[in-house]
């Protein structure tokens, strides 16, 4: 499908800093975050939940360390973590120097609540012997009480002055290697603190709307806040923050870079709300092939529309679609083009059969593609 030029986003340009190994910022993807739940102390546990957040497509993972028991499983975690562990520290900076020994990739720091700056100092020299990055993260919860009283309240100038003043300490330290939040839980204060950030620096940004809420609410506030900015070019790396399992975390950040183009992971599905017209139940079709589907990271599109009204229409732009049809029997549709007709009881499986078969065939053309410009 070509390019249309109304869908262009100019990207903020950042300078570029590296996690663990995967690059942050610059002409990097956007990359998705989440957080563990479980006691980090239980590696297991942690583990086991990774694994499941990589399977969901996460490319950075942080996981709290609110205590010795916690930096004394990182090794562990982060001998078996395919992707780059931040070390998450509040109030106890010997946590941090613990989590840079033990191998964490970043260290998030909350300015707020982690001490003097001499503290801050020792953080830096850790950070810096062991390679890690850095993220200075601001939020409206935790701001420090000089700015709340010159302020009055949380706001935008609050936080971006709070994350200019930490700034300036990990610079006056030769320290370049980071990233900054400035998060609440307000859409408008977040976007706004953003915005004025954004204009005032050139490190990689960490979005994130904090505290959004449950699966439904939380998505809907990360959507709004998140997206606006991503819309306007700023944003290098995202955390949806929901009071849900950390997996739903990484399918809502994807869901929200695929509906603006940033990027593509997985089965985009562009479905009908469903009404008296559907030749087939539309909404628990989507809700089965959406979890039947969750194992394919091939960027494709597959429409699932219940009758003729907007069907074929939404089929054109897809690589695969079906329409409703009557008598049980509805329309396939191939890369744009109506193919073959399929029965009720087949359809969910026969559809499972061509998004995989589709799968392969792109995976198998950029392979070919990769070995040719490699020769």
């Amino acid at each position: 499908m070509s390019v249309r030029p109304w869908r262009d986003i100019e990207r903020r340009q950042s300078r570029q800093i590296m996690v663990g190994n995967v690059p942050v910022g610059g002409d990097a993807p956007v990359t998705v975050q989440t957080m563990t739940n479980t006691p980090t102390s239980d590696a297991a546990a942690t583990i086991d939940q990774i694994r499941r957040c990589e399977e969901a497509g996460v490319d950075i993972i942080r996981v709290s360390c609110p205590d010795e028991d916690s930096t004394a499983a990182m090794p562990e975690i982060v001998r078996a973590a395919r992707v780059p562990i931040v070390a998450d520290i509040h109030f106890h900076y010997r946590r941090a120097l613990e989590a840079a020994d033990a191998g964490a990739a970043c260290l998030r720091i909350n300015p707020g609540n982690i001490g003097s700056e001499e503290r801050v100092k020792e953080v830096i020299a850790a950070a810096k012997a062991n390679g890690c990055a850095i993220r200075i993260g601001v939020n409206a919860g935790s701001l420090e009480k000089d700015l709340l009283e010159k302020y009055g309240e949380p706001c935008p100038e609050a936080l971006v002055e709070s994350a200019l003043d930490h700034i300036k300490i990990l610079q006056d330290h030769d320290f370049h290697e980071f990233k900054v939040a400035v998060k609440a839980s307000d859409v408008f204060l977040a976007v706004s603190a953003y915005m004025g950030l954004a204009d005032a620096v050139d490190c990689p940004l960490h979005l994130g709307i904090t505290e959004a809420g449950g699966l439904i609410g939380g998505t809907v506030k990360s959507a709004i806040g998140i997206g606006n900015l991503l819309w306007a070019g700023i944003g290098d790396t995202i955390r949806v923050s929901l009071s849900a399992e950390p997996e739903e975390e990484v399918r809502v950040g994807y869901e929200i870079l695929k509906s603006l183009g940033i990027r593509t992971r997985g089965v985009r599905v562009v479905s009908c709300p469903s009404c008296a017209r559907q030749g087939f139940d539309v909404i628990r079709t989507v809700q089965a092939l959406e979890e039947r589907l969750q194992h394919i990271n091939t960027p494709m599109s597959l429409s699932v529309l219940g009758c003729v009204v907007n069907g074929p229409g939404e089929a054109r732009e897809t690589d695969i679609g079906i329409t409703g049809g009557g008598k049980g029997k509805h329309m396939v549709y191939l890369s744009g083009v109506t193919d073959h007709h399929v029965a009720d009881g087949d359809m969910i499986e026969h559809i499972v059969e061509l998004v995989e078969a589709k799968a392969a065939e792109i995976e198998a053309a950029n392979a070919t593609e990769t070995a040719e410009a490699a020769e």
